[in-house]
């Protein structure tokens, strides 16, 4: 099976990964793993500001913050993952990335807000489970 892992470095990954590492059929070395971070865009005056190559730098450096741990943890569990860092918005990125690459399942950690939650601040999860064409497991 493909895997798609979103990932943001929060308790919420930590949760997710837990989860998988109980459920023998999701964390296998048999299955394909890919690890995805998602970097919110700088705003425009930012960017402008201290230029493309800081820019490229600070988006690397913060991706590097979410993968290298969860790299390191899955690799002590026998699993070589490929790493993606994108940058954009969440949701969105997630769900285009999952449909492109033809993955199985999406497992991501949801910060479980719940409803009123949603409505004020949105959700990457639920951006996610509106747009995604491929499976997606929630772990909270």
């Amino acid at each position: 099976m493909k895997i798609l892992l979103a990932v943001d470095g929060s308790e919420y990954t930590k949760k997710m990964l837990a989860y998988l590492t109980t459920h023998d059929e999701l964390f296998s070395t048999n299955n394909s793993y890919t690890l995805l971070t998602v970097n919110p865009q700088l705003p425009p005056r930012a960017r402008a500001a201290v230029g493309k190559d800081m820019v490229e730098a600070y988006h690397r450096d913060e991706a590097e913050k979410v993968l290298s741990p969860v790299t390191k943890f899955l690799l002590r569990h026998g699993i070589d993952a490929k790493t993606v860092a994108k940058v954009g918005h969440a949701g969105e990125t997630i769900s285009k990335t999952a449909d492109s690459g033809k993955f199985d399942l999406v497992v991501m950690g949801s910060h479980g807000h719940g409803t009123l939650g949603n409505l004020v601040m949105g959700s990457v999860a639920t951006q996610v489970l509106a747009n995604c064409k491929v499976p997606v497991l929630l772990v909270r």
